[in-house]
Protein backbone atom coordinates (compact mmCIF):
# COMPACT_ATOMS: atom_id res chain seq x y z
CA UNK A 1 0.00 0.00 0.00
CA UNK A 2 1.24 3.55 -0.88
CA UNK A 3 2.67 5.30 2.11
CA UNK A 4 0.38 8.48 3.15
CA UNK A 5 2.78 10.80 4.64
CA UNK A 6 1.16 12.89 7.75
CA UNK A 7 1.56 16.99 7.82
CA UNK A 8 1.83 17.85 11.27
CA UNK A 9 1.92 21.46 10.31
CA UNK A 10 3.18 23.58 8.02
CA UNK A 11 6.58 21.72 6.49
CA UNK A 12 6.38 19.17 9.43
CA UNK A 13 5.12 16.34 7.38
CA UNK A 14 6.22 12.37 9.33
CA UNK A 15 6.55 10.11 6.00
CA UNK A 16 8.29 12.33 3.76
CA UNK A 17 11.72 10.92 3.86
CA UNK A 18 12.92 13.37 6.25
CA UNK A 19 13.87 11.63 10.21
CA UNK A 20 11.35 13.86 12.84
CA UNK A 21 11.64 13.28 16.47
CA UNK A 22 8.72 12.96 19.35
CA UNK A 23 10.45 13.57 22.44
CA UNK A 24 9.20 14.83 25.97
CA UNK A 25 8.66 13.60 29.65
CA UNK A 26 6.49 10.68 30.38
CA UNK A 27 4.37 12.88 32.27
CA UNK A 28 3.86 16.20 33.01
CA UNK A 29 4.90 16.97 36.61
CA UNK A 30 4.68 20.65 36.45
CA UNK A 31 4.58 23.58 34.41
CA UNK A 32 7.71 24.95 35.24
CA UNK A 33 10.02 21.44 34.21
CA UNK A 34 8.27 20.75 31.64
CA UNK A 35 8.90 23.96 29.88
CA UNK A 36 12.30 23.49 30.61
CA UNK A 37 12.68 20.27 28.95
CA UNK A 38 10.60 21.56 25.82
CA UNK A 39 13.18 23.97 25.41
CA UNK A 40 16.05 21.30 25.77
CA UNK A 41 13.92 19.37 22.88
CA UNK A 42 13.62 22.31 20.91
CA UNK A 43 17.25 22.96 21.24
CA UNK A 44 18.68 19.58 20.91
CA UNK A 45 15.90 19.23 17.29
CA UNK A 46 17.18 22.14 16.04
CA UNK A 47 21.09 21.55 16.67
CA UNK A 48 20.50 18.33 15.13
CA UNK A 49 18.82 19.35 12.38
CA UNK A 50 15.56 16.94 12.85
CA UNK A 51 12.34 18.58 12.73
CA UNK A 52 10.39 17.72 16.30
CA UNK A 53 7.36 17.39 18.29
CA UNK A 54 7.17 17.72 22.38
CA UNK A 55 5.42 15.09 24.02
CA UNK A 56 4.27 14.60 27.30
CA UNK A 57 1.17 13.48 29.32
CA UNK A 58 -1.54 14.52 31.49
CA UNK A 59 -2.62 11.14 32.86
CA UNK A 60 -1.18 7.65 32.84
CA UNK A 61 -3.91 5.87 33.80
CA UNK A 62 -2.28 2.33 33.11
CA UNK A 63 0.07 2.45 36.38
CA UNK A 64 0.86 -0.27 37.50
CA UNK A 65 -0.33 0.45 41.07
CA UNK A 66 -2.99 2.78 42.70
CA UNK A 67 0.33 4.88 44.06
CA UNK A 68 1.56 5.12 40.92
CA UNK A 69 2.07 9.14 39.59
CA UNK A 70 -0.64 9.42 36.76
CA UNK A 71 0.51 13.48 36.08
CA UNK A 72 -1.64 16.90 36.70
CA UNK A 73 -5.19 16.08 35.14
CA UNK A 74 -6.83 17.41 31.75
CA UNK A 75 -7.04 20.89 32.66
CA UNK A 76 -3.73 22.29 34.18
CA UNK A 77 -2.10 19.77 31.99
CA UNK A 78 -3.84 21.19 28.57
CA UNK A 79 -2.64 24.79 30.15
CA UNK A 80 1.01 23.78 30.24
CA UNK A 81 0.78 22.09 26.86
CA UNK A 82 -0.82 25.36 25.29
CA UNK A 83 2.51 27.18 26.87
CA UNK A 84 4.89 24.60 25.64
CA UNK A 85 2.76 25.67 22.61
CA UNK A 86 2.94 29.50 22.66
CA UNK A 87 6.48 29.94 24.58
CA UNK A 88 8.63 27.38 23.13
CA UNK A 89 7.28 26.76 19.64
CA UNK A 90 6.83 23.37 19.27
CA UNK A 91 3.85 21.15 18.06
CA UNK A 92 2.59 18.92 20.84
CA UNK A 93 1.40 15.04 21.08
CA UNK A 94 -0.38 13.87 24.09
CA UNK A 95 -2.55 10.85 24.97
CA UNK A 96 -6.10 10.87 25.20
CA UNK A 97 -7.67 7.80 27.41
CA UNK A 98 -11.11 8.42 27.07
CA UNK A 99 -13.53 9.24 24.35
CA UNK A 100 -14.62 12.16 25.96
CA UNK A 101 -11.43 13.94 26.46
CA UNK A 102 -10.93 14.13 22.60
CA UNK A 103 -12.43 17.19 21.45
CA UNK A 104 -10.46 19.24 24.23
CA UNK A 105 -7.68 17.91 24.04
CA UNK A 106 -7.40 18.36 20.40
CA UNK A 107 -8.08 22.19 20.70
CA UNK A 108 -4.48 22.35 22.07
CA UNK A 109 -2.79 19.46 20.97
CA UNK A 110 -1.43 19.13 17.00
CA UNK A 111 -1.22 14.72 17.38
CA UNK A 112 -3.44 13.16 19.58
CA UNK A 113 -2.27 9.58 20.87
CA UNK A 114 -4.18 6.50 21.71
CA UNK A 115 -1.87 4.85 24.27
CA UNK A 116 -0.53 0.60 23.54
CA UNK A 117 -3.02 -0.68 26.32
CA UNK A 118 -6.02 0.98 24.31
CA UNK A 119 -5.18 0.70 20.90
CA UNK A 120 -7.97 -2.00 19.97
CA UNK A 121 -10.76 0.42 21.96
CA UNK A 122 -12.77 1.06 19.23
CA UNK A 123 -15.07 4.16 20.49
CA UNK A 124 -11.70 5.79 21.62
CA UNK A 125 -9.96 5.69 18.17
CA UNK A 126 -13.34 6.74 16.62
CA UNK A 127 -13.30 9.87 18.97
CA UNK A 128 -9.67 10.96 18.41
CA UNK A 129 -10.54 9.87 14.41
CA UNK A 130 -13.93 12.66 14.56
CA UNK A 131 -11.30 15.31 15.68
CA UNK A 132 -9.83 15.49 12.58
CA UNK A 133 -6.23 16.15 13.92
CA UNK A 134 -3.32 13.42 12.94
CA UNK A 135 -3.55 10.66 15.18
CA UNK A 136 -0.77 8.64 16.38
CA UNK A 137 -1.83 5.04 17.65
CA UNK A 138 0.83 2.99 19.07
CA UNK A 139 0.78 -0.69 18.53
CA UNK A 140 -0.49 -2.78 21.73
CA UNK A 141 2.58 -5.21 23.01
CA UNK A 142 0.17 -7.88 22.48
CA UNK A 143 -0.96 -7.26 18.87
CA UNK A 144 0.84 -8.65 15.51
CA UNK A 145 1.97 -6.19 13.19
CA UNK A 146 -0.32 -7.21 10.79
CA UNK A 147 -3.24 -6.98 13.12
CA UNK A 148 -3.03 -3.14 13.33
CA UNK A 149 -4.59 -2.68 9.86
CA UNK A 150 -8.02 -2.96 11.95
CA UNK A 151 -7.11 -0.36 13.62
CA UNK A 152 -6.42 1.93 10.90
CA UNK A 153 -9.31 1.02 9.59
CA UNK A 154 -11.74 1.82 12.81
CA UNK A 155 -9.41 5.60 12.31
CA UNK A 156 -10.16 6.03 8.64
CA UNK A 157 -13.69 4.42 8.82
CA UNK A 158 -14.33 6.89 11.54
CA UNK A 159 -13.34 10.07 9.56
CA UNK A 160 -9.38 10.00 10.44
CA UNK A 161 -7.14 10.61 7.31
CA UNK A 162 -3.81 10.81 8.95
CA UNK A 163 -2.75 7.90 11.21
CA UNK A 164 0.79 7.29 12.50
CA UNK A 165 1.73 3.81 13.66
CA UNK A 166 4.25 3.90 16.84
CA UNK A 167 6.38 0.55 17.84
CA UNK A 168 6.81 0.09 20.98
CA UNK A 169 8.10 -3.28 21.75
CA UNK A 170 6.06 -6.78 22.04
CA UNK A 171 4.98 -8.99 25.09
CA UNK A 172 7.77 -11.52 25.39
CA UNK A 173 6.76 -14.03 28.63
CA UNK A 174 6.73 -12.07 32.04
CA UNK A 175 7.96 -8.38 33.19
CA UNK A 176 9.74 -8.02 29.70
CA UNK A 177 9.19 -7.14 26.10
CA UNK A 178 11.39 -7.78 22.76
CA UNK A 179 11.88 -5.64 19.61
CA UNK A 180 10.68 -7.68 16.19
CA UNK A 181 12.89 -5.19 13.43
CA UNK A 182 10.14 -7.25 11.13
CA UNK A 183 7.46 -5.42 12.95
CA UNK A 184 8.62 -2.05 11.00
CA UNK A 185 8.58 -2.68 7.25
CA UNK A 186 4.75 -4.78 8.14
CA UNK A 187 3.55 -1.88 9.74
CA UNK A 188 4.54 0.87 6.80
CA UNK A 189 3.14 -1.29 4.57
CA UNK A 190 -0.52 -0.60 6.17
CA UNK A 191 0.39 3.22 4.55
CA UNK A 192 0.94 4.74 7.31
CA UNK A 193 4.25 6.28 8.52
CA UNK A 194 5.91 4.39 11.18
CA UNK A 195 7.22 5.52 14.30
CA UNK A 196 9.50 3.65 16.55
CA UNK A 197 9.57 4.24 20.55
CA UNK A 198 12.51 3.27 22.04
CA UNK A 199 12.49 4.29 25.18
CA UNK A 200 9.33 2.18 25.56
CA UNK A 201 10.91 -0.80 23.63
CA UNK A 202 12.94 -1.15 27.04
CA UNK A 203 10.58 -0.82 29.72
CA UNK A 204 9.74 -3.94 31.68
CA UNK A 205 6.29 -3.98 32.88
CA UNK A 206 5.65 -3.75 36.90
CA UNK A 207 9.17 -5.49 36.75
CA UNK A 208 9.86 -3.03 39.86
CA UNK A 209 7.76 -4.21 42.06
CA UNK A 210 4.91 -1.43 42.24
CA UNK A 211 6.08 0.04 39.01
CA UNK A 212 7.59 -0.59 35.51
CA UNK A 213 11.58 -1.13 35.27
CA UNK A 214 13.56 -0.81 32.58
CA UNK A 215 17.20 -0.27 30.80
CA UNK A 216 18.02 2.71 29.12
CA UNK A 217 21.40 2.04 28.07
CA UNK A 218 19.65 -0.58 25.65
CA UNK A 219 18.18 2.90 24.00
CA UNK A 220 21.05 3.46 21.38
CA UNK A 221 21.26 0.10 19.97
CA UNK A 222 17.84 -0.27 19.58
CA UNK A 223 17.24 3.58 17.98
CA UNK A 224 20.21 2.51 15.37
CA UNK A 225 18.68 -0.98 14.17
CA UNK A 226 14.79 0.64 13.55
CA UNK A 227 16.50 3.35 11.87
CA UNK A 228 18.38 1.18 9.56
CA UNK A 229 15.68 -0.95 8.90
CA UNK A 230 13.03 2.07 8.11
CA UNK A 231 11.32 4.43 10.09
CA UNK A 232 9.77 7.92 9.84
CA UNK A 233 10.18 8.90 13.31
CA UNK A 234 11.79 8.69 16.63
CA UNK A 235 9.74 8.62 20.66
CA UNK A 236 12.20 9.08 22.85
CA UNK A 237 11.71 9.86 26.63
CA UNK A 238 13.88 12.35 28.22
CA UNK A 239 14.13 13.87 31.72
CA UNK A 240 16.28 16.37 33.21
CA UNK A 241 16.98 13.72 36.50
CA UNK A 242 15.75 10.34 34.85
CA UNK A 243 16.57 8.49 38.13
CA UNK A 244 14.16 11.31 40.08
CA UNK A 245 11.50 11.12 37.11
CA UNK A 246 8.22 10.20 38.92
CA UNK A 247 7.12 8.47 35.76
CA UNK A 248 8.80 5.98 33.60
CA UNK A 249 12.49 7.27 35.20
CA UNK A 250 14.07 3.80 34.31
CA UNK A 251 13.36 3.57 30.37
CA UNK A 252 13.47 7.87 29.86
CA UNK A 253 16.93 9.13 28.87
CA UNK A 254 18.47 12.67 30.02
CA UNK A 255 18.02 15.51 28.24
CA UNK A 256 21.94 15.83 27.61
CA UNK A 257 21.78 12.48 25.38
CA UNK A 258 18.96 13.50 23.01
CA UNK A 259 21.54 15.66 20.98
CA UNK A 260 23.84 13.14 20.08
CA UNK A 261 21.28 10.69 19.82
CA UNK A 262 19.47 12.42 17.16
CA UNK A 263 23.19 13.62 15.49
CA UNK A 264 23.10 9.76 15.15
CA UNK A 265 20.08 8.84 13.82
CA UNK A 266 20.11 11.55 11.32
CA UNK A 267 23.38 10.34 10.01
CA UNK A 268 21.82 6.54 9.81
CA UNK A 269 18.78 8.09 7.98
CA UNK A 270 20.86 9.54 5.31
CA UNK A 271 23.03 6.18 4.77
CA UNK A 272 19.86 4.38 4.67
CA UNK A 273 18.42 6.76 2.28
CA UNK A 274 21.15 6.34 -0.17
CA UNK A 275 20.12 2.79 -0.96
CA UNK A 276 17.94 1.45 -3.07
CA UNK A 277 14.03 1.27 -2.32
CA UNK A 278 13.33 -2.64 -0.87
CA UNK A 279 10.39 -2.39 -2.63
CA UNK A 280 12.37 -3.81 -5.84
CA UNK A 281 13.74 -7.37 -3.62
CA UNK A 282 10.10 -8.56 -3.65
CA UNK A 283 9.92 -8.68 -7.05
CA UNK A 284 6.07 -9.43 -7.57
CA UNK A 285 2.86 -8.48 -5.07
CA UNK A 286 3.85 -9.88 -1.78
CA UNK A 287 4.56 -7.79 0.79
CA UNK A 288 5.89 -7.29 4.47
CA UNK A 289 2.65 -6.82 6.25
CA UNK A 290 1.83 -10.85 7.04
CA UNK A 291 0.70 -11.73 4.02
CA UNK A 292 2.44 -14.65 1.72
CA UNK A 293 6.49 -14.04 2.11
CA UNK A 294 6.43 -11.46 4.67
CA UNK A 295 9.79 -10.73 6.04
Amino acid sequence: MELHPVTVEGDLVIGDGTLACIAGPCAIEGTDITLRTAEGVAEAAAAAGVPAIFKASFDKANRTSLRGFRGIGIDEGLEVLSRVRTRIGLPVLTDVHLPEQAAAVAQVAQVLQVPAFLSRQTDLLAAVAATGRPVNVKKGQFLAPADMRHVVEKVRGSGGRDVLLTERGASFGYHDLVVDMRSLPALRALGCPVIFDATHSVQRPSAAGDRSGGDRRLVPPLLRAAVAAGVDALYLEVHEQPDRALSDGPNSLPLGALLPLLRQARRLAETVAAFPDDGALWGDDRDPSGGAGGV
